[in-house]
């Protein structure tokens, strides 16, 4: 196991390589510190793919923190003010196992990677006091492979984005000109591990990869090219989920496509071209998804 890329005093954990050593306060693009974590919220979650919140929803945490810079983000108080409740991974460890209690088809790990140290230790100390719930790693797809195989024997589904293929847009609208470098590699190590979507008597999925693209408005091309490359992966091994949930929260004035939603004829454009590519299987979202509602209230619930 690569375990040597967990490591907090040297921190490597994600594709910003800050080197800091997070045990002694320093932090770097995350902004995380420290030996605990930080979480906003701890709770049933009922809006993933019907196949992560099926009925009794999803356990998901929320954890603070981001190593990505989305100018659009909808979960901004979270991922950059970094607002959340500090917990020692005992906690986390216990909370994971009240989820379970809760009735949670599975624990939805939300923004994870710069805490999988912690993450990694909580689980396996869950699983010591009978945790049997599958782990979802809710990512944005800026992730190092190494960091997935450290970890990959504690997560069972990957739900991941692939925002983008070009790396003038990822560093314009996410402050990551590499991210599509590292979310090439990091779904192509995803879908090693876990090379075959597997669901329950009740369709929900135990094991498998869901790959989620958000249309941005203005940027059809940009969804084009991601739906071009998933084509190199046999289409039954994973779950495209086509999302038309942009939300814009705050005016940007520099890119003035962000502020505005997707229209009904771009996302006919998207759905459309998955479609033509074979992608039949996939999901899609009506216009409701793109509703403030479906955005979390960060209110330390179950913290």
């Amino acid at each position: 196991m690569a375990a040597d890329i967990l490591n907090l005093e040297h921190c490597a954990i994600c594709p910003r390589g800050c080197a800091v050593n997070r045990l002694k306060g320093q932090h770097g693009v995350c902004r995380a510190s420290g030996e605990n974590v930080m979480l906003s919220r701890a709770a049933l979650h009922y809006y993933e793919e019907p196949c992560i919140s099926g009925v009794r929803g999803s356990g998901a945490v929320f954890f603070s923190g981001c190593s990505l810079r989305c100018l659009y983000c909808q979960n901004l108080e979270i991922s950059r003010l970094r607002i959340g409740k500090e917990v020692t991974v005992k906690r986390l460890s216990e909370i994971f196992l009240e989820l379970q209690e809760k009735g949670a088809h599975n624990l939805n790990l939300v923004t994870p990677t710069h805490y999988a140290v912690q993450i990694r230790e909580a689980i396996l100390s869950a699983r010591s006091r009978g945790l049997t719930l599958p782990t979802v790693w809710n990512t944005s797809g800026y992730e190092k492979a190494e960091t997935l195989r450290a970890m990959a024997d504690v997560i069972d589904i990957y739900l991941t984005d692939l925002k983008y293929l070009d790396p003038a847009l990822s560093g314009a609208f996410s402050g990551a000109p590499n991210y599509p470098e590292y979310a090439k590699a990091a779904l192509s190590e995803m879908l090693y591990e876990k090379p075959a979507c597997v669901y329950d008597e009740d369709g929900m999925m135990t094991s498998g990869v869901i790959v989620r693209h958000l249309v941005l408005p203005g940027h059809v091309k940009n969804t084009k090219a991601v739906l071009d490359f998933l084509t190199a992966f046999p289409k039954e091994q994973f779950l495209l989920s086509l999302m038309s949930q942009y939300t814009p929260l705050r005016e940007i004035p520099k890119y003035p496509e962000l502020n505005r939603r997707l229209t009904k004829r771009e996302y006919e454009k998207a759905v459309d071209y998955a479609l033509e590519l074979g992608f039949s299987e996939a999901l899609i979202q009506d216009g409701k998804a793109a509703e403030k509602s479906f955005i979390p209230a960060f209110d330390y619930e179950g913290l």
